[in-house]
């Protein structure tokens, strides 16, 4: 693992990395955490970035930045994979090269890290891995579904197509849940939720837009 911190309680990063297929205790209390974290310093660092950014604005950054393929980006720079505890299971179906298995354990880690050395160290060590990510974002006015639809048009791709899942809660606090699917260059999917269909398909279009500019997986 090349994680630029030491632990003092080792225990912690070997939990941080021990899958729910493993048995327990397993890192899902730590995902949820480290989930929480993760968007603070996350949120903080674009607070900071984009001064005159809105808070629609700000959300679509970082979904850009904190997604299920984004972070296991992370892990895998970090070869967070070499040290996983699969079930057997797991381990035989290849587990351990799983976005979203990757992706959990970072989050882990990240509490993990916090709970070895308090806050401030989870801050420093959060900054470290995403203050250059968070320089080389696009710094667009444009929506994301604007620049969603501009980046599949000037490839000669089809244009997204954005369904609503469903919504709940009282009618002055609806949520409502989207996904935006693209079928080239490769199928890909995304989930997002919102207090108007509108911002929910923004959000989906971001989360689309951090996807496509990753390598695509081999065939």
């Amino acid at each position: 693992m090349k994680l630029d911190y030491r632990f003092q309680d080792p225990a912690l990063a070997e939990l941080a990395l021990t899958h729910r297929s493993a048995g327990r205790p397993n890192n899902e209390r730590m995902e949820f955490l480290g989930d929480a974290l993760l968007g603070a310093v996350v949120g903080e660092m674009l607070f900071d970035a984009h001064p005159r950014a809105s808070e629609g604005e700000l959300s679509r950054l970082r979904a850009q930045l904190v997604n299920g393929q984004a972070l296991a980006v992370v892990a895998r720079e970090l070869e967070l994979g070499d040290g996983l505890k699969l079930g057997s299971g797991e381990l035989k179906s290849g587990g351990f090269r799983r976005d979203s298995i990757l992706a959990d354990a970072f989050e882990a880690l990240v509490a993990a890290v916090y709970l070895d050395g308090g806050f401030d160290a989870c801050r420093d060590t959060v900054r470290g891995l995403f203050a250059q990510r968070v320089a080389d974002l696009p710094r667009s006015s444009k929506d994301a579904k604007t620049r969603l639809q501009e980046w599949l048009q000037a490839r000669g791709l089809p244009l997204p197509v954005y369904e609503l899942a469903g919504s709940h809660g009282e009618d002055h606090a609806k949520v409502f849940e989207v996904t935006c699917n693209i079928a080239e260059p490769a199928p890909l999917c995304a989930a997002a939720s919102g207090p108007s269909r509108r911002a929910a398909e923004q959000d989906a279009a971001e989360i689309v837009l951090g996807q496509l500019t990753e390598p695509l997986p081999p065939a």
